[in-house]
C-alpha cells in the first residue's frame, strides 16, 4: 500500500508497527529535510501518539510559539512535529488553529484511538474503508486497492458516478464499492466502539457590512498574506503563469515578496501545444490566446520564464498515466497535459503556486452570468451532459437512471447551502451557485491538480483556497464582485498598481487545451481501435450507432458544445471513453 504512493513521496519512506496498528508513509521533502521523518512519534508523560501526514501548514511558526509558551519543546522545525504536538495539546480542537493543506492520521497509543482530518477545502485527498473489523485509509484509491482484501468492485451507484457525473465525483464518494472519502472540512474518529465522522468547518453566511473601499483593501491584504505564507519552503518554488488575471496576480505578489526578502528571481512556467497558434479559435470560453499575455506579464515582472510545449502524440500517450493518477477516468487531455506540464516543472522546482479556485470564489465562470444557467435546477457545468450520456446503451441508462442520479446529487447539495435569512431571492440563488461550484467544480479541479502534480512529486499550492480569503469573499455581494460590470471585478480592483491595466482587465481565459485537429483524429482512431477489440470491457456499456455517428464528424467543423465545464467537448468525450476502457482493463474492474 505504501509503495503504491511512492510518486507522492519519492524522497523517503517509513513505517510504524504495533499490535493494533500499521502505518506507512512516503515523504516529499519540502520543509526540514532531516527533522521531518514519518511516521513521527511523540511521548508526553505516559501518552504516546504517532502521525502520518501529507500537506503543509502555512502557520507553523505561530502554532509553535504558542506551544513553546505552554511548555513544549521541539526536536526540529518541521510542521509535522508541530501538528502532532498541537493535537496532543488541544485534541480535535487543534483543527481550528491550522492554516494549510493537509490530510493526516494520528494514532493515540494510550487511548487506542485513531483521529483523521482533511483540510477545509479538500486540497489534499484522504480515502478510507472498513473491512473485516479494520479501518484502512490512504491518500489515493490505488493504495487501498493494493490491499489484498480490497477488490476493484464497482456497484451501480459507483458506475453512475463515472457515467453520469464524471469527471466530477460526489463529495465523500470513493466510487469503488465500500470505499469512502473524508469530505473536505471533516474529521474522523475510530475506536473499538466504531467510526464517527464530523464536520469541523463550513463556510458561514452573514451580512457583508464593509464598503467597497474597505472590501477591496481586505481582498488585497488577505490574498497577499496567503501568498506570503505559502512561499515558505526549503526547496525551490515557482509559479504557474498563464497571463490571466489569477496566475498573474499570484506571480506579482510572489515577486513582491521575493524582492522584499532578497530571494532573487521568481521562476515561472507556462504550457501550450504545438501548432495551437494555427488552429486556435476564439469562443465564449476562450476569447484569446495566452502566449502574448504570458510574455507581457513575465517581462513586466522580471520573472525567469520557461515555456513547456506539448505535442499531440504526447497528449494521447499520457491519457493512461493521467487516468492512473486519478485512479478514475478524468478530464482527458486536460489532465494529461497538466501531468506532462508538472513533469517538466519538477525538473526545476518542488513547489509551485497556482491560480486555481479564483473563479469559483469570485464568480468568474460564464455560468455565473448566464440567466439560463442560473434558472436551471442542474449543475451548470453539465447542462449539456446528454452529449455524453447518449453514448451509453439504453439498457445501461435504464439501469443507472443517470439524469435522476444527477438531479438527486444536485438537490442534496442545494439542501446544504448555508442560507442568509432575508436575502434577496436572486442573491440567494447566486449563493447556491457559489456553493455548487465550491463543493463540486472546484473539488474536481483540486483533485486534478493534486493527482497530476503529485504523480510527478511536485507540490502545488493554491493561495486562492486560503480559508480566510474564501470566508470573506463568500459574503461579498454580487454587485461588488461584479464591480465595473466585469466578472471578478472586486478582485481586479484589488490588484490595481500590481499589474499592467490591460492584464487586470483582460477577459477570462481558462486553462489552455489543444485545438489541433490531429488530436481529434488521434483519439477518434484510438477509440475505434478499442471498440474493434471484442475483449474491451467497455463495449457492453456503449451505444455503438451513436458513437459511430460522432466518429464521422469533421474535426475542422467545430466540436460542439462542451459537455463538462468549458474545455470538454467531442475530442475529450472520445478521450474520456478511452480512459474508461483503460480503467476497466488496468484496474480489472468487476461490475456488480
Amino acid at each position: 500500500m505504501t509503495e503504491a504512493l511512492t510518486h507522492r513521496g519519492p524522497d523517503a519512506e517509513g513505517y510504524y508497527v504495533s499490535k493494533e496498528t500499521l502505518l506507512g508513509h512516503r515523504r516529499l521533502i519540502v520543509v526540514d529535510p532531516s527533522g521531518g521523518q514519518q511516521p513521527m512519534t511523540r511521548q508526553q508523560g505516559n501518552r504516546r501518539c504517532v502521525i502520518v501526514y501529507n500537506g503543509e501548514l502555512y502557520n507553523t511558526e505561530a502554532i509553535r510559539q504558542d506551544l513553546l509558551a505552554r511548555g513544549y519543546s521541539f526536536r526540529a522545525y518541521s510542521d509535522t512535529e508541530v501538528l502532532l504536538t498541537a493535537f496532543m495539546e488541544w485534541g480535535p480542537d487543534c483543527l481550528e488553529r491550522l492554516n494549510g493543506i493537509f490530510a493526516f492520521a494520528i494514532w493515540d497509543e494510550t487511548a487506542q484511538t485513531l483521529f483523521m482530518a482533511r483540510d477545509r477545502l479538500g486540497v489534499k485527498p484522504l480515502f478510507y474503508t472498513q473491512q473485516r473489523g479494520r479501518l484502512l485509509f490512504a491518500s489515493e484509491l490505488k493504495s487501498l486497492l493494493a490491499h489484498r482484501d480490497i477488490e476493484p468492485v464497482i456497484d451501480p451507484e459507483g458506475l453512475a458516478e463515472v457515467v453520469a457525473l464524471g469527471p466530477a465525483r460526489t463529495p465523500g464518494h470513493g466510487v469503488f464499492h465500500h470505499i469512502h472519502e473524508v469530505r473536505a472540512g471533516y474529521c474522523l474518529t475510530y475506536t473499538r466502539l466504531g467510526l464517527q465522522t464530523l464536520p469541523y468547518w463550513q463556510v458561514q453566511s452573514r451580512p457583508h457590512e464593509d464598503d467597497l473601499i474597505t472590501t477591496v483593501a481586505n481582498v488585497r491584504n488577505l490574498l497577499g498574506e496567503a501568498v506570503e505564507r505559502q512561499l515558505v519552503s526549503d526547496v525551490p518554488v515557482c509559479t504557474l503563469l498563464s497571463g490571466g488575471l489569477d496566475s498573474s496576480a499570484l506571480t506579482a505578489l510572489t515577486v513582491q515578496t521575493y524582492r522584499r526578502e532578497g530571494r532573487g528571481t521568481v521562476p515561472t512556467f507556462s504550457v501550450d501545444y504545438r501548432d495551437n497558434d494555427r488552429y486556435f479559435q476564439t469562443s465564449l470560453f476562450q476569447p484569446n490566446a495566452d502566449a502574448p499575455w504570458i510574455q507581457h506579464v513575465s517581462a513586466y515582472l522580471g520573472t525567469e520564464h520557461q515555456h513547456v510545449m506539448i505535442d499531440t502524440p504526447q497528449l494521447v500517450e499520457a491519457l493512461l498515466p493521467a487516468m492512473q493518477g486519478r485512479d478514475l477516468p478524468g478530464m482527458a487531455d486536460v489532465d494529461a497535459s497538466l501531468l506532462l506540464f508538472c513533469r517538466e516543472i519538477k525538473k526545476h522546482a518542488t513547489v509551485a503556486l497556482s491560480g486555481e479556485c479564483a473563479d469559483e470564489i469570485f464568480g468568474g465562470y460564464p455560468w455565473f452570468h448566464q440567466r439560463q444557467a442560473l434558472e436551471a435546477a442542474a449543475f451548470p457545468w453539465a447542462r449539456t451532459a446528454d452529449n455524453k450520456l447518449r453514448c451509453f446503451s439504453s439498457e445501461l441508462r435504464q439501469t443507472l437512471q443517470p439524469e435522476a442520479y444527477m438531479a438527486r446529487r444536485y438537490e442534496e447539495t442545494i439542501a446544504e447551502v448555508p442560507r442568509l435569512p432575508g436575502e434577496d431571492p436572486v442573491e440567494a440563488r447566486r449563493r447556491e451557485m457559489f456553493y455548487l461550484n465550491i463543493q463540486w467544480f472546484m473539488a474536481n479541479l483540486l483533485d486534478r491538480k493534486d493527482r497530476m502534480s503529485m504523480a510527478t512529486g511536485l507540490e502545488v499550492r493554491v493561495p486562492f483556497c486560503d480559508h480566510h480569503l474564501l470566508e470573506y469573499v463568500w459574503n461579498i455581494p454580487w454587485s461588488m464582485k461584479m464591480y465595473n460590470g466585469r466578472e471578478k471585478g472586486v478582485l481586479r480592483l484589488a490588484l490595481q498598481g500590481l499589474l499592467p491595466e490591460d492584464v487586470i482587465w483582460r477577459k477570462k481565459s481558462p486553462y489552455p487545451k489543444t485545438h489541433h485537429p490531429a488530436y481529434f483524429m488521434a483519439v477518434r482512431d484510438l477509440l475505434r481501435e478499442r471498440l474493434l477489440d471484442g475483449s474491451s470491457p467497455l463495449l457492453p456499456l456503449l451505444n455503438r450507432p451513436v458513437i459511430n455517428q460522432l466518429m464521422v464528424s469533421d474535426p475542422l467543423a467545430g466540436v460542439g458544445d462542451p459537455w463538462f465545464g468549458q474545455l470538454m467537448s467531442l475530442p475529450q468525450l472520445f478521450a474520456y471513453l478511452i480512459q474508461m476502457d483503460d480503467w476497466m482493463r488496468t484496474y480489472k474492474i468487476r461490475l456488480i
